[in-house]
């Protein structure tokens, strides 16, 4: 027998000192400078303001550079194959480990992408019911709703040596799950035609009712009323069969209008081939309302919203098919899975076994495997994304996560926490961004930056443990005891909000009043109904203005000024001072510096390596044309007032030689969300996740609505941030405005007029109503989750 002997001797390993991650000189976006030591193996959170630089070092810094370390290990030729990452721009990147990057992107809209497919789940299944399933109808493919059923046959030419070849008859078929009349996708659409002309008109009476089609002048409209397929002064209602088939579902053809040769087609692929095709976010506000109006989407009847076809939903296992597995509860479906015993596919079992648990464990088990990818919240993506993480036998990985926390009820944080520090138990290194007190509580390190955002950002105010944070003195410090308290007294209703029968996804028939004129929050833990009830039921109309969690679209030329509107006014300003153009002052048209087209900067693609960005050497970054900046307001070019602050720019437009009233309302909309630090200029893909979501609601509280639906606005702030939230909020309802907020932070539902409590639990365990009442009657009589929680938040 081979005996041990223990080589580890008593004196340290040289190894064993590389124990920190040492960051020197980091100066991404808006870092200065910025020097830190992390300790590996342990549990680091990374604070401060909204905009104060925590991605920007954790992300843009840290995890980016070891995934370009990691990215260089592998030959030329697959790193060909793979994103270009360019160095972050640091002095000093030490003691690096593989990172694992886990945010809080919203998984893709793919209508094909579902919880199951995400996450591997799916594949299992697959796999298993092509063994086990009763009939056997074919291979994993066959239980797939992204693979379709083909056949074909043909001769095929085969060569065998010099000259002999000879034709051969051969067939090819593979089975697919995919249902036919909807191709997978579950659901149906269909063009409502009463949104796209009336039809007690004719083409030249100006029938159609799509935005921009005018009958005098548009080519569009022309190459219909001059086709010669259709009559223009006949009424569309008295066309007949042959002439409605043409003017709807026409072939592409060749017509002469007006001496011009121009393609007409029927009205339904014109349509969808000039709006359906495009993204919805990126259209104008009233196109975006046309395509809402005009198409609708109706659960496809061939496959009853399965995706599957007939095929597939007939083989089962224990009268279950997979249809039906991916319909059920993630842990009822775990139970149905753990009473499968066949040892022929018992590897496979096992590791199905474990994804599923994993769901239940990370607080997903309400889930199905059939919910659509893109439907699901940022806190809930973030959590199926650690999935695959939780069960890996990898160690001394770092692991990055951002908040962690976002859309998680108090309840629910204790139980994040548990599997944060059983990572790092593990022998991880875990990185967090996290603004919840609960969760910088469990810390072994922290990282404060400030002591601002933006500009006035990006350096460290404090490193050490969470007892030296508390008596720091930072902002971060000074606000991470504050406890809010509940109001001595509440608004009274002015009406109410009636909804009744409210069944969206785990609703049961609820009714429930939803009072106006007052901040009503709606809370319950996740996955309890709360968003199928505010976003799914409440009637919309030009009334409700809802700001959900949907991520801004926009490329680096997207900045605040063009997403809110603001440079509209701007360029008039500018062009009315000057006697020119307004199209000179956009960097994005005829202004652009012709040499980086507008972009400030010159792009060199250098094949598998990361591609170099230099700085325009002929307009120095500016973006316009040098004739442009010659062109003056209040004594400033267009360059300059880009480059000021959202606070300087509300002065620069106020009264005075510079003003205009159109910007001032919108910079100071801008002011009362807490974006005043922002640059004009900025590129949105710089903006943090929390500035993101104030700048949507900033352009919204533009829009004349009576009702403010907002989906967790406190995600991505900071502790002293929520109190400039909560009197945003005031002011809003003060002005006569109804606020409902679907949110789960204490300080705000201490601060509701009225709260509606959603539960008991999630999935099929919630969609009632717990609790409605003022936030005091919620304390005092702790009868749910949310009122224990809120009892020890307020220490009532």
């Amino acid at each position: 027998m081979a005996t041990r002997t223990d080589t580890r001797s008593s004196a340290p390993h040289v190894s064993d000192s590389h124990d920190v991650i040492r960051v020197h000189g980091a100066r991404v976006n808006n870092l200065k400078d910025v020097g830190v030591e992390i300790p590996k193996r342990r549990l680091t959170v990374f604070t401060g303001v909204s905009g104060s630089g925590k991605s920007s070092l954790v992300f843009s810094t840290i995890a980016a550079e070891s995934q370009r370390m990691i990215n260089e290990t592998y030959s030329a030729f697959v790193q060909g194959f793979m994103p270009t990452l360019a160095r972050p721009e640091v002095d000093v990147l030490e003691g690096l480990t593989t990172a694992i990057t886990v945010d809080q992107q919203r998984m893709g809209a793919d209508p094909r992408s579902t919880v199951g497919t995400v996450t591997d789940a799916n594949a299992m299944l697959r796999i298993l019911f092509s063994r086990l399933g009763e009939p056997h109808i074919g291979p994993p493919g066959a239980y797939s709703f992204n693979t379709a059923s083909v056949q074909a046959s043909g001769g095929i030419t085969v060569e065998r040596g010099a000259a002999k070849t000879r034709t051969v008859k051969a067939t090819f078929s593979r089975t697919g799950g995919m249902c036919t009349r909807c191709e997978g996708r579950g659901s149906v659409s269909d063009i409502d035609l009463t949104q796209l002309y009336d039809d007690s008109k004719s083409l030249a009476e100006g029938a159609f009712t799509i935005p921009g089609w005018k009958s005098d002048s548009q080519w569009t409209v022309q190459v219909y009323a001059q086709s010669g397929f259709v009559d223009p002064d006949k009424p569309i209602r008295e066309y007949t069969k042959k002439e409605l088939h043409a003017f709807l579902y026409g072939e592409p053809v060749k017509v002469r209008v007006n001496g011009v040769n121009l393609t007409y087609e029927g009205l339904i692929p014109k349509i969808q081939k000039s709006f359906l095709s495009k993204d919805k976010e990126a259209m104008q506000p009233h196109i975006r309302a046309f395509v809402e109006r005009a198409v609708t989407f109706t659960t496809c009847p061939g496959c009853d919203g399965s995706r599957l076809s007939e095929g597939a939903r007939s083989s089962k296992i224990k009268r279950i098919s997979i249809a039906d597995a991916c319909a059920m509860e993630i842990r009822s479906l775990a139970e149905w899975v753990r009473g499968l015993e066949e040892p022929s596919v018992a590897p496979l079992l096992a590791a199905l076994r474990q994804t599923l648990d994993s769901f239940t464990e990370i607080g997903l088990g309400y889930l199905s495997l059939d919910r659509p990818a893109g439907t699901l919240s940022g806190g809930e993506a973030q959590r199926v994304k650690m999935i695959r993480h939780l069960g890996s036998s990898l160690t001394d990985v770092t692991y990055v996560f951002d908040e962690p926390t976002i859309g998680l009820h108090p309840h629910d944080i204790q139980r994040m926490n548990g599997l944060l520090l059983r990572l790092r138990d593990k022998g991880n290194t875990v990185l967090v961004v996290e603004h919840k007190p609960e969760t910088i509580a469990i810390a072994d390190h922290v990282v404060d930056l400030g002591p601002g955002a933006g500009n006035a950002g990006g350096t460290v105010c404090f490193e050490g443990s969470v007892e030296g944070l508390r008596a720091s003195g930072t902002v971060t410090g000074r606000h991470f005891d504050d406890r809010a308290t509940l109001k001595d007294s509440v608004r009274e209703p002015t009406g109410a909000l009636e909804i009744r029968g409210a069944s969206a996804h785990n609703l049961r028939d609820v009714d429930v009043d939803i009072p106006l004129g007052v901040l009503t929050v709606v809370t319950g833990v996740a996955g309890s109904g709360k968003s199928s009830l505010v976003h799914g039921s409440i009637p919309a109309g030009e009334n409700v203005i809802s700001v959900d969690q949907s991520p801004i679209k926009g490329s680096r030329r997207s900045n605040p000024a063009t997403y809110t509107g603001l440079l509209d006014p701007i360029r008039k300003a500018f062009a009315k001072a000057n006697g020119v153009k307004p199209a000179l002052f956009s960097a994005n048209s005829e202004g652009a510096c012709p040499t980086c087209n507008g972009a400030g900067v010159i792009y060199t693609d250098l094949g598998m390596m990361a591609g170099v960005t230099t700085t325009c050497e002929d307009c120095e970054g500016k973006r316009f044309d040098s004739s442009v900046l010659g062109y003056r307001l209040g004594g400033r070019d267009i360059s300059e007032v880009l480059g000021m602050s959202v606070t300087r720019a509300e002065e620069f437009f106020g009264p005075g030689e510079a003003s205009t009233p159109a910007a001032h309302r919108i910079l100071g909309r801008l002011v009362d969300v807490g974006l005043g630090y922002l640059s004009l200029g900025q590129p949105l893909t710089t903006l943090s996740g929390g500035e993101r979501q104030r700048l949507k609601l900033a352009t919204h509280m533009a829009e004349k609505g009576g009702v403010y639906v907002l989906d967790e606005p406190t995600a991505g702030l900071h502790l002293a941030d929520v109190q400039q939230l909560l009197g945003l909020l005031d002011r809003l309802v003060d002005s006569g405005k109804s606020v409902v907020v679907v949110e789960h932070h204490q300080a705000v539902m201490a601060h509701a007029d009225w709260i509606i409590d959603l539960g008991p639990g999630a999935g099929h365990d919630g969609g009632r109503i717990v609790f409605e009442g003022t936030p005091a009657d919620l304390v005092a009589g702790r009868s749910t989750l949310t009122g224990e929680h809120l009892a020890a938040y307020t220490g009532a």
